[in-house]
């Protein structure tokens, strides 16, 4: 069993350097990155210029958690998204580039996304 999961992940980094290589984030336009695990989510907006991460929230986090308890996962990452929007507007940003991080748009990702544009952000 360690072998199929080995090679899912690794097909996945295989995505993701492949999205990687059209989408940059700079100051203008950081990257908004979004990871998802088993059971929660993490998003950064990253200036891929400086190699900074510009600020960064997740399911984990106490703002957030309050918000998501006793929801379905769609409906935790929409949320995840709409706060991250929010936490981007305080920072002045609201141009990002959207990095799926080699996952399928579809399902939690595209849940993250449609919360962020919800909160204000453009891609």
């Amino acid at each position: 069993m360690a072998c199929k999961t080995i090679k899912k992940t690794d097909l996945r980094i295989r995505r993701q350097k492949s999205v990687r290589r059209t989408v940059r984030g700079t100051s203008e336009r950081p990257r908004l990155c979004v990871f998802r695990s088993g059971r929660h989510m993490y998003c950064q907006i990253i200036n891929d210029e400086t190699g900074t991460t510009l600020c960064s929230l997740s399911t984990l986090h106490s703002q957030v958690k309050a918000l998501i308890d006793g929801k379905k996962p769609v409906e935790q990452a929409r949320i995840l998204g709409v706060e991250m929007a929010k936490v981007c507007l305080e920072k002045s940003i609201a141009q990002v580039a959207f990095d799926r991080n080699g996952f399928i748009f579809h399902g939690r990702i595209a849940a993250v996304a449609s919360g962020a544009r919800e909160g204000g952000l453009n891609f």
